[in-house]
């Protein structure tokens, strides 16, 4: 496979995601930094990392944006909901396993 395709492919996967996460709004980021180890946070804090390193920089409200679909307090204020003690630890444990945000090329 060539490289462009190979990242229109990529790109395709990652518009797939995070589409599918903006129609997840009952899927909590802490159930997924407890299970995965990434949440839509993190998918923004890599997209604006990657923005930087190509030369289009974003903030990362911006770029949080782009992941949630709407200004992110909007989506907290009606999506999410208070972590429970039981979230709360299995984040707590999971840390070790949380993502690393860096640009792969």
């Amino acid at each position: 496979m060539d490289e462009d395709t190979r990242t229109k492919i990529e790109a395709a996967a990652f518009r797939g995601l995070v589409q599918h996460l903006q129609k997840r709004t009952d899927v909590q980021n802490i159930d997924l930094m407890g299970l995965s180890g990434f949440c839509r946070n993190c998918l923004a804090k890599w997209f604006k990392a990657a923005a930087e390193h190509y030369g289009a920089p974003v903030d990362y409200d911006e770029a949080r944006e782009i992941v949630y679909g709407m200004p992110y307090g909007d989506w907290k204020e009606n999506h999410q909901a208070p972590a429970s003690d039981e979230q709360k630890q299995k984040f707590d444990v999971s840390k070790p396993l949380h993502a690393e945000i860096s640009v792969v090329e």
